[in-house]
């Protein structure tokens, strides 16, 4: 290469570049920085709790340790949620208080046989909470559910509702004879 195209080359790259500015700094512009990490689960776990505290839950769906609750294993999961809630209405009663357990046992045994017959499909038995039992507690409640579970009759059992005698009452549901 001559020295009169290198002189030329230099001439023609002075031109094109006589409209640019040379730059004030050496640095690459930055991009916007990220925004600060959120904790976005904890966020939504603390939404869940003020939603929970908005609503409480269903009465059916807490166990204090005081109830009574059997289910036959087989049952439909929305047929045992329905018996929680007091959604099949019981129509016959037995009431316990005052009898012995012998007396109670027996009352038990034929009122479950006189309702199975008349086609009953729920029914309450009121054991009651044991408040007037010795230190011992509850003597009919705990009799009341060792016999529930020995009838083949029975489907499940479960403490009423309050309105229909709470954890002194058991909603129990019978298996229709054919």
């Amino acid at each position: 290469m001559s020295s009169k195209d290198n002189n030329q080359d230099w001439r023609l790259f002075h031109e094109e570049m006589a409209d640019v500015k040379p730059l004030q700094h050496n640095r690459v512009a930055a991009r916007k920085p990220p925004p600060p990490p959120r904790p976005l689960q904890r966020e939504q776990d603390e939404r869940q709790v003020m939603d929970e505290l908005m609503d409480p839950p269903d009465p059916a769906e807490i166990e204090t340790g005081e109830e009574l609750l059997y289910f036959r294993e087989g049952l439909q999961r929305r047929v045992r949620r329905q018996l929680r809630r007091g959604q099949f209405p019981p129509t016959a009663w037995l009431d316990l208080h005052g009898m012995t357990s012998l007396q109670a046992r027996r009352a038990v045994a034929e009122f479950l046989q006189r309702c199975r017959k008349e086609r009953h499909r729920c029914v309450r038995i009121i054991h009651g909470k044991g408040k007037r039992s010795s230190n011992h507690g509850p003597v009919l409640k705990r009799k009341v559910d060792y016999w529930l579970r020995q009838r083949d009759e029975v489907l499940a059992f479960c403490s009423a509702l309050p309105s229909d005698g709470g954890t002194g009452a058991a909603y129990v549901l019978l298996r229709l004879e054919r």
